[in-house]
């Protein structure tokens, strides 16, 4: 105690002594003189005042914004303080007051680019010194539209991204790819790193995506990484492209508090065309040769189930957000709800989102932070999507039931319960069911999620840091379901009547990085190296129990104990990555720049003789604009060359355990007269799994012209894949189906170009950014030769061809009467009639062709920016051309097989009276041959966005405000017949794409917001 005693004294007096001179020379500090108020007005060049600028007296937590009219006020300022002043896009000031009370500050544009700072793996680069291909995307961007998640803010913003909406339900999933498809069986979907923290995402249809569950609100910018200079970093992950999202942190200066909110309403942006009762009953007749309907005509319009399931859904959004600090400790806190009905009834999304960030300054020398996202998601799911060709599995469907409703039916009882359709009409359409049945059942997904971020920086010495990292991702998500027994017919109604399950899924994934980093400049020279060693290690475990047979619908499926029958199914896996990863960025006077990236990485899930893999990379740069013979040139501002080369893995394109031999449930069996469960192998050994390898070329070119009036980036490359996973069929007598090992290679190719142009820069500020990616796939190998696999009736994956290619028989019009039907096309008289290719006068398997490719020519995104005083106006258009789409759903409701609704385009159908040779009759039975038909152009042009907003004028204690409307999804150019072109009922699957079945419809939405700055 003594002994602590003695040392706080010590401390006192070494303050004191400390404290003397320093007090000493501040004396003439505190004798000048204090000015009340100091105002004045930012501007730029052009004397355009510069809203939201951040406006601080230098030393001190003393700060403001600018109004909208970019004036400011401080209070109580020393007469020799220096003001400094920042705005994103500008050069950072600093003024002295000099005992003036008014000051105004004029700004000049950063277009200098050398002080520019970009996102990479494990740190920042300056952008003058990149190698790689990335591209940046501002937040503002992102949230231009109200999206659940922020690969939904990046569709056509980047060239080289392909986007797809695979199920435009609220929270729905989506698919997204870097520079093409890079996989077969694998994932081809990129790695997201979110503030460090890793997230993968499946793409499945009906999957809920994980990026729903982060608030994109809360972002401050996002990086694509695209090419193997960039991504190789990530090694073992980075070969499907990587995206870096950064969200917001807290700054030194004035404590800024932001509001937003948002409220809108969404409609469908198209019905599609079905038979009317009067038309549809006529059909009935015609199907059956019978009058089933004895007065079609009294029957009239009848139900429109259209209208009955979709309906106008509301969105909101509500964000509350505050940050600031000090030169020593900076914080951020924001709080949101996000709303979101479906255009579906009983559809909707709920996002609850808390984020807080923290860093703190110990010293000079040692820095402490830490940020963690927690969200809680709701989303009650209308499960959409079927991949069967017709059957009945399609109008059990809620998109396949609301179209095949026979109109002639209804779906309320007088009562207001729901009227079943085995009920109705004798029972005829029993087997097809109600569609407002269908959107009562539960299917309800929970979500909690935690994304959390500790870390600790040490400055070793000048130019050495240290940095230690550990992240986690803990997930919970509730499954339920319930189908219950009120939705049946009468006579439907059996024992096991009512359908529960209940799944519990747990995952935690732990990351622990520690990163080394030197930097040094060496007259004109620079060197930096950084050095990682990272392990992760992932878990997974799920408890499911599924029932049936309930008393009443009274517990629904939160008492599956009432239930006859249950069935319990749980499982538990784990999977770890060990990883060893240097990279050097080496420039010469600033002209010359040099990247070398290796990255060893070890994962548990590959075979025992290939635990481990070697990633390297190189990468130069050459700002030829350096070079005395332009340096001065008043053309360019900007020329740098550029190119790369290296080899990334895919890691996520295997599931733990495939390298072992595997054991499962489900092969029972009776012994002495009593049932025992059975096990039996199910995966073969394979010691010789191994990583999926990219290996990619490419050039870029980056050029800034008119003092960086328009700058365009323009990039090739080269990515061949090998070693691809893929599902091999063994022969029966080997005691097992298939095994998976690496039997394929693919190619992608292509260029992507980027522009983005001030045209004007006065009070009237107009910018636009353009894009446009080309991108070639092509399948090189498949295991023993084999040059063609069947994956559907109507797609393949054949070598020499890119994956996703349609393979059907060639639509050749309606056999008319007195037409010789040729044998094999299972047709009559009204029927289809497919061409005989190989003039063989019989239709077999060899008369199919390859008629549709689902990967676009080009993808391109258009945006254009104005603004004038206080008004602001920007649209975003978004387009895809020259892609196919097999429109499944079109093939199922243009035959007129009997028992449920049509297209209306069946009216015009075959008859000997009108003898049309576009639609077969209807007494075929249902013999309607895949054929190219059904393959449609997918090309659109989308309007994206359209925002008009308004900046309120200034008021006591609200430094800016702004009032926009905008209309997203407006409207859509192509000639596509289906609900919209940016389908895919398959999710993320590589091999079948472009393919349209019953999958959730886009909505148009207007909403109307508010930002408020305090």
């Amino acid at each position: 105690m003594k002994k602590t005693s003695s040392l706080f004294k010590s401390r006192d007096l070494f303050r004191i002594l400390l404290l003397v001179p320093f007090s000493l020379f501040a004396l003439p500090t505190n004798a000048q003189s204090v000015l009340p108020t100091v105002s004045g007005k930012v501007a730029d060049e052009n004397g355009q005042a510069l809203p939201g600028a951040t406006v601080a007296v230098k030393g001190t937590s003393k700060g403001t914004v600018t109004s909208s009219t970019g004036t400011f006020t401080l209070k109580e300022v020393t007469s020799n303080a220096t003001i400094t002043v920042s705005f994103q896009g500008y050069v950072n000031t600093a003024i002295a007051v000099r005992g003036q009370s008014y000051l105004t500050v004029i700004l000049k544009p950063d277009i200098s680019k050398l002080s520019d700072v970009v996102v990479v793996g494990y740190g920042t680069q300056r952008k003058a010194a990149s190698t790689g291909s990335i591209a940046s995307v501002k937040a503002a961007d992102i949230t231009q539209t109200p999206v659940t998640n922020v690969a939904q803010g990046l569709a056509a913003r980047v060239p080289g991204v392909q986007i797809t909406q695979n199920n435009a339900a609220p929270g729905g999933n989506i698919s997204v790819r870097i520079r093409g498809t890079n996989s077969i069986n694998g994932s081809s979907e990129p790695l997201y790193i979110v503030d460090g923290i890793q997230i993968s995402n499946s793409g499945g249809v009906n999957d809920v995506s994980p990026l729903s569950t982060i608030n994109p609100n809360d972002i401050e910018s996002v990086e694509i990484l695209k090419d193997a200079s960039s991504t190789a970093i990530y090694g073992a992950r980075g070969a499907n492209g990587v995206v870096l999202i950064s969200t917001k942190r807290g700054k030194s200066g004035v404590t800024r508090v932001q509001l937003d909110v948002y409220q809108g309403v969404q409609n469908i942006t198209k019905e599609l065309s079905m038979l009317n009762a009067t038309q549809f009953a006529q059909l009935e007749n015609d199907v059956y040769n019978s009058p089933i309907y004895t007065d079609p005509s009294s029957l009239g319009k009848g139900t429109d189930w259209q209208d009955v399931v979709y309906r106008r859904a509301s969105i909101q959004n509500y964000q509350a957000s505050v940050s600031g600090g000090s030169e020593k400790t900076q914080f951020s806190l924001s709080g949101n709800f996000f709303n979101q009905e479906g255009i579906i009834i009983s559809s909707d999304f709920k996002r609850y989102s808390l984020r807080a960030t923290l860093d703190h300054n110990i010293s000079k020398r040692f820095k402490v932070g830490t940020s963690l996202v927690s969200s809680y998601t709701i989303n009650n799911n209308i499960p959409t999507g079927i991949n069967n060709i017709d059957g009945a599995l399609v109008t059990q469907s809620i998109i396949g039931a609301t179209l095949g409703a026979p109109p002639t039916l209804v779906p309320y009882r007088e009562d207001g319960s729901i009227y079943p359709f085995a009920d109705q009409f004798n029972s005829r359409y029993r087997e097809i069911a109600n569609p407002v049945g269908l959107v009562t059942i539960l299917n309800r997904n929970t979500i909690k999620r935690t994304l959390s971020n500790v870390y600790a920086e040490a400055q070793i010495i000048d130019g050495l840091s240290y940095r230690a990292s550990f992240n986690a991702d803990i997930g919970s998500t509730l499954n339920d379901y319930y189908s219950p027994i009120s939705i049946l017919g009468k006579a439907e109604v059996n024992a096991n009547s009512g359908v529960a399950s209940k799944g519990n899924i747990n995952t935690t994934n732990w990351l622990h990085e520690s990163i080394l980093t030197y930097n040094r400049l060496f007259g004109d020279h620079s060197l930096k190296f950084t050095g990682v060693y990272a392990i992760q290690s992932n878990l997974y475990n799920d408890n499911i129990i599924n029932a049936n047979g309930f008393p009443n619908d009274a517990t629904s499926n939160e008492a599956v104990q009432l239930a006859v029958n249950r069935t319990v199914l749980s499982s538990r896996t784990k999977e770890a990555l060990n990883s060893y990863m240097g990279r050097i960025n080496y420039g010469y006077a600033n002209k010359y720049f040099l990247d070398i990236t290796a990255r060893y990485d070890g994962a548990s899930k590959f075979g025992e003789n290939h635990k481990w893999g070697f990633f390297p990379a190189i990468a130069g740069a050459w700002r030829i604009i350096e070079e005395p013979f332009l340096k001065n040139s008043h053309l360019f501002s900007d020329l740098k060359l550029r190119a790369s080369y290296g080899r990334t893995g895919n890691a996520g394109a295997i599931a733990p355990y495939q390298s072992l031999s595997l054991e499962n449930s489900g092969s029972n069996y009776q012994f002495n007269h009593i049932y025992t469960v059975g096990i039996s192998p199910t995966g073969i050994p394979n010691a010789d799994l191994r990583w999926e390898k990219s290996t990619q070329a490419n050039a870029g070119l980056d050029i800034g012209l008119f003092q960086d009036r328009l700058t365009i980036v323009v990039d090739y490359y080269n990515k061949e894949t090998k070693d691809l996973l893929f599902v091999k069929n063994l022969p029966l007598s080997s005691g097992y189906n298939a095994i998976t090992g690496n039997f394929a290679s693919i190619r992608n190719k292509g260029v992507e170009i980027a522009a983005d142009a001030r045209l004007f820069t006065g009070k009237f500020k107009w910018n636009v950014n353009a894009n446009v990616s080309v991108n070639r796939n092509q399948l090189l190998s498949l295991e023993g030769g084999t040059n063609e696999y069947v994956l559907s009736p109507y797609s393949v994956l054949k070598v020499g061809q890119p994956l996703g290619i349609f393979k059907t028989y060639v639509f050749n019009g309606i056999y008319q009467t007195g037409e010789t039907v040729i044998p094999g096309s299972g047709s009559r008289t009204g029927g289809v009639k497919v061409a005989d290719l190989d003039k063989d006068g019989q239709i077999t398997g060899a008369d199919q062709r390859i008629t549709g490719d689902a990967n676009p020519s080009y993808i391109f995104g258009f945006s254009s920016n104005f603004s004038y005083g206080h008004f602001d106006l920007s649209f975003f258009l978004s387009g895809v051309q020259g892609n196919k789409i097999f429109n499944l759903s079109r093939y199922t409701f243009e035959n007129g097989l009997g028992g449920r609704n049509v297209l209306s385009g069946m009216v015009d159908r075959w008859s000997p009276t009108n003898p049309g040779n576009e639609y077969a009759s209807g007494f075929q039975g249902g013999r309607i041959p895949v054929s190219d038909r059904f393959v449609e152009d997918g090309s659109y042009i989308r309007m994206k966005n359209i925002t008009l907003g308004y900046k309120l004028p200034a008021v006591k204690y609200i430094s800016n405000a702004r009032l926009y409307v905008s209309c997203n999804n407006l409207f859509t150019i192509t000639n596509y017949s289906g609900y919209d072109p940016e389908v895919n009922s398959f999710g993320g699957s590589n091999t079948q794409i472009g393919v349209d079945n019953l999958v959730y419809p886009m909505a148009k939405s207007f909403i109307v917001g508010l930002q408020v700055g305090l």
